[in-house]
């Protein structure tokens, strides 16, 4: 990654645009970022990283510092940063939120966080989530990692080089791509999980086939040993069973079959003898029923006879019936008509009242139609009286009209000004409830500022006493050494770090010895503090924003002020909605009255030509009357109405009809009895009856005849039967005396309980044996199948655990770990090339991959080798300066190794924010010696130091000065040096 262009306007101390061009250093690889104290130096790379990451590591967890405080209302602040990764060019562009003026001047507004990325006309993200996405992508590091190994910002310098285990990891991690390693971790150990669940599933399945074994077999518990040889000796055995049960049933059928056939031969004696008694007891019966099957034949013959008469008697008696119905009627009817009887012949009379009936249809059906021609007149009479009054309303409508038209032309326009003020008012009760709502957040803010602040001095005293007690505990451990020395020193050999043989007053160890454990606590003791001091600070910083924010937003007014605002803005926006929803009403009101202005008049030529109508529909009505009421009094005689003299002609022509029938149906009645008589005369003659009271008498139903000829079938099928019965051989042979049956009844049941027996426990066994045949042959196939995979699962097992870092791994460390811990070498080798030259060849960077405390997985770890003891110690037991030079030494190899890694990041621009002014004048040298050596790599080094002597041998600088003002300025000196300087000369 190379950084090439910084654009930064209105940010930190810089109120006006300023570029920084660091491609012109390119040629130079080393540049001084010089300048007064606070004038702004550190504030380039804070930009840096605020264009990358949206923070800088000196205000995490804010943005309220970014702004410049000199910038005026007008004055824009952005941050626009031009890189190169991987040979491609991208430019971004970050805003960071602050409070700028509202466009009509009226107090302020939040100015929202903006960010884009782009790669050259191609617009890549244009919100800071979604560029957040793509630098992930891009520049591959988190901030803490670009803070470790490219942007070396104060404080931070040296995290690395003192970085735990998991923390170097993630950095290593995200520079090689090594997540891959990782990934095949995950992979083994899911497939070893996955195949560690099929032979959990492949167990219990072989559980269950014991378990459906031992249940087959009716064992009382499950064996301690089920190999595959248990399965076949238990099958083998089972076997056998059924085999000598299948002999068992064998022999079972066969006793069965003899007591049955015993059993059977005697049954069928006893029922020749049986049939044999039943049938003579049956002849018996039916000689004794002789007589009354004698009767039953006779009458049958005389039933037979009766029945071609007995229809010929009913036809004589419904003949008679009717004859007597007929004159019954005809009585009635003469009766009827003995009021209308005048001597005429019947038949004149009806053909002369039909005439009549005919002839009075129409008068009959005009005098109907008169009650409805009355309800039309009235109706249409009130209609015309409806019509004239209806027109006389709508002519005195039409006059008042134009007036209430003016009235809501007037109302309208009331309307319409007070509802205009709707606008203002909405805006009005906005701003003034968004003042109140900020005086509250106000008074709130407050609370928790007094409380955050209170919190932070807390923090900050415990912070200082940790860190004066590490101080006195680091003084003690290097008294410490001393003692340690003394007590290996032997009288006559030389000293280890003198090299003298003399040893005149060697040190005393103290009272009370301080160990690498208890420094170690310490240095963690500071850096909790310090953590609870930074989070204290991030929330007294956010309180105070919070506050300044809120009195920002709620102006100089007080709460009492502002609720009375809200509420006199409420009460005007109340009363512009009213107007507005009172004009809408009235423009309604006013649209339907020209509507209905517009109606009016085709309305009143519908009414006058309505009302005309009715006029002559009336007359017409009327005359229409006149003319039906002349024919109607034409047609009555001397009747009431015209139906009265209807009803009576309908009534005597009924009456006449009547009659007419009647004594037709007298005649006709008469000459069908007399048939009926001669009928029946002839055929009692014939069937040999007296007289009609014996051919009803000998008459039987079919159901009587149907009874008479069952019972004689019965008795001749009987006595035919039996006889038959009587008269079969083995009947007739069978003995005398009753067999007796009971015994061998009992023997076939007996053997039939044992055969059935015999047989079901043959039946048992061999759906025993099948079933278990099937479980032996299932518990065959089952082991043969799995029997590969347990193999596999056993290796993978074993390789997933070494990956892992468990057991066998006796390094406990990692896939991944491991390659990482491969890079770090490479890293530590480069580092020292150049710290053996920094520290005259005193300090050496050791990778130490040993187990840490209590075995926790380690492989990343680093020491610090001393030359003078010739022992290796902790990275955090050296001093400042010695801190700084392995810090850098560590951070320039882990550019040259990344850099020079096939698929890695290349890490072509460096900065280091301080920490050369803890060197002396020698190492200063060496370490601007070795610094110039990274040149060649085509890198560029940006430094920030006070050092005067930085400042000489530097010529490539970029120069921060302050103005009369306040502000700050970038002025760039794009010098090449040689870097000849006497000072860097190592020889």
């Amino acid at each position: 990654m190379r950084i090439r262009r910084l654009t930064l306007a209105g940010f930190g101390p810089y109120k006006n645009e300023q570029v920084v061009d660091f491609s012109h250093f390119d040629d130079a690889g080393l540049f001084l970022i010089t300048g007064k104290t606070g004038a702004g130096k550190s504030s380039i790379l804070d930009a840096i990283c605020f264009a990358l990451y949206g923070s800088v590591p000196r205000y995490d967890g804010t943005q309220a510092q970014l702004r410049s405080d000199h910038c005026s209302d007008d004055d824009p602040t952005y941050v626009e940063l031009e890189f190169t990764v991987g040979g491609i060019d991208y430019s971004l562009r970050r805003v960071p939120e602050y409070q700028r003026p509202k466009k009509n001047r009226a107090g302020t507004t939040k100015q929202a966080h903006e960010a884009s990325l782009s790669s050259g006309d191609r617009v890549i993200a244009a919100k800071p989530v979604d560029v957040a996405h793509e630098l992930a992508d891009i520049v591959a590091l988190t901030k803490d990692q670009f803070l470790q190994v490219v942007l070396l910002a104060q404080n931070r310098f040296q995290q690395f080089l003192l970085a735990k285990n998991d923390d170097r990891q993630a950095v290593l991690r995200t520079l090689f791509g090594s997540k891959r390693f990782e990934q095949i971790e995950i992979s083994l150990d899911e497939r070893r999980k996955e195949l560690q669940a099929q032979l959990a599933n492949a167990d219990d399945v072989l559980a269950q086939h014991v378990a459906q074994a031992v249940r087959l077999l009716e064992l009382d518990e499950t064996p301690p040993h089920t190999d595959q040889a248990w399965f076949e000796e238990a099958l083998a055995g089972l076997e056998a069973r059924h085999a000598e049960s299948e002999q068992a049933a064998a022999t079972a059928d066969l006793l069965f079959s003899a007591a049955d056939m015993e059993h059977r031969t005697l049954l069928d004696t006893r029922a020749l003898q049986s049939r044999r008694a039943a049938a003579s007891a049956a002849i018996a019966t039916l000689d004794d029923d002789a007589p009354s099957i004698i009767d039953d034949r006779s009458a049958l013959d005389a039933a037979r006879r009766a029945a071609p008469v007995w229809p010929l008697l009913s036809g004589v008696d419904s003949a008679t019936v009717a004859l007597d119905g007929a004159r019954s009627a005809a009585a009635v009817a003469t009766a009827a008509y003995a009021p209308f009887d005048d001597d005429t012949p019947l038949d004149e009379v009806v053909q002369t009242l039909t005439t009549a009936l005919g002839a009075l249809t129409d008068a009959l059906a005009d005098e109907r139609s008169l009650a409805g021609i009355d309800a039309d007149l009235e109706r249409i009479d009130k209609r015309a009286a409806a019509a004239e009054t209806g027109l006389a309303e709508t002519l005195s409508l039409a006059s008042a009209l134009p007036g209430r038209l003016e009235t809501l032309n007037a109302r309208v326009t009331d309307a319409s000004v007070r509802a205009a003020r709707l606008p203002h008012a909405e805006e009005s009760l906005a701003r003034a409830t968004t003042a109140l709502d900020a005086s509250t957040t106000a008074v709130e803010a407050r609370t928790r500022l007094e409380l955050a602040e209170t919190l932070e001095r807390t923090a900050s005293a415990a912070h200082t006493a940790a860190a004066l007690e590490l101080d006195s505990l680091l003084e003690r451990r290097l008294s410490g050494y001393a003692a340690e020395l003394a007590l290996e020193l032997v009288p006559g050999d030389p000293c280890a770090v003198c090299g003298s043989t003399k040893h005149p007053s060697p040190a005393t160890p103290g009272d009370a010895p301080v160990t690498a454990a208890d420094v170690d606590d310490a240095r963690d003791t500071v850096a909790l503090r310090r953590a609870e001091l930074d989070a204290a600070h991030s929330r007294a910083t956010a309180a105070a924003t919070e506050l300044a924010d809120a009195l920002a937003r709620a102006g100089d007014a007080s709460t009492a002020e502002l609720e009375a605002a809200v509420a006199e803005a409420g009460d005007d926006l109340r009363a512009a909605r009213d107007a507005a929803a009172q004009l809408a009403r009235v423009e309604n009101e006013r649209e339907q009255l020209r509507a209905e202005i517009a109606k009016i008049e085709p309305r009143l030529d519908a009414l006058r030509s309505g009302r005309d109508d009715l006029a002559r529909s009336l007359a017409e009505t009327a005359s229409r009357r006149a003319d039906i009421a002349a024919r109607i009094e034409k047609h009555r005689a001397d009747s009431a109405t015209v139906a009265d003299r209807v009803a009576a002609i309908q009534a005597r022509l009924d009456a006449a009809r009547r009659l007419t029938d009647a004594e037709a149906e007298v005649s006709r009645a008469v000459a069908t009895l007399a048939t009926a008589d001669s009928a029946l005369t002839a055929q009692l003659a014939e069937q040999g009856f007296p007289d009609a009271e014996a051919a009803r008498t000998a008459r039987r139903t079919h159901e009587e005849v149907a009874a008479i000829e069952k019972r004689l079938r019965h008795h001749d099928e009987a006595r035919a039967t039996a006889q038959a019965t009587l008269a079969e051989p083995q009947i007739a042979g069978a003995p005398s005396e009753l067999v007796d049956v009971e015994p061998a009844r009992i023997a076939r049941a007996e053997a039939l309980d044992a055969r059935d027996a015999a047989i079901a426990l043959a039946s048992a066994l061999r759906q025993r044996v099948d079933q278990l045949d099937g479980v032996v042959q299932a518990t065959r196939d089952h082991r043969a199948a799995t029997g590969q995979r347990r193999l596999e699962f056993e290796q993978l097992r074993q390789l997933a655990s070494v990956v892992r870092g468990d057991e066998p791994n006796t390094r406990r460390m990692r896939l991944e770990t491991f390659v990482l811990a491969a890079q770090l070498e490479e890293i530590v080798a480069a580092a020292n090339t150049r710290l053996r030259t920094m520290s005259a060849g005193r300090y050496t960077l050791e990778h130490d991959d040993a187990l840490q405390y209590r075995n926790a997985k380690s492989g990343l770890g680093l020491a610090i080798r001393d030359e003078h003891t010739g022992r290796s110690r902790p990275t955090h037991s050296l001093s400042g300066g010695e801190t700084f030079l392995a810090s850098l030494a560590l951070a320039l190899g882990l550019a040259e190794v990344v850099t020079n890694q096939a698929g890695g990041i290349t890490l072509d621009t460096l900065f280091i924010d301080e920490g050369f002014g803890s060197l002396d004048g020698d190492t200063l040298d060496i370490a601007m010696s070795t610094l110039d050596g990274l040149r060649e790599g085509g890198r560029t080094i940006g430094l920030i130091s006070h050092v005067e002597a930085m400042k000489e041998q530097i010529p490539a600088k970029l120069r921060i000065t302050v103005s009369p003002r306040g502000d700050s300025s970038v002025n760039a000196s794009y010098e090449h040096a040689s870097y000849e300087h006497a000072s860097f000369d190592t020889q």
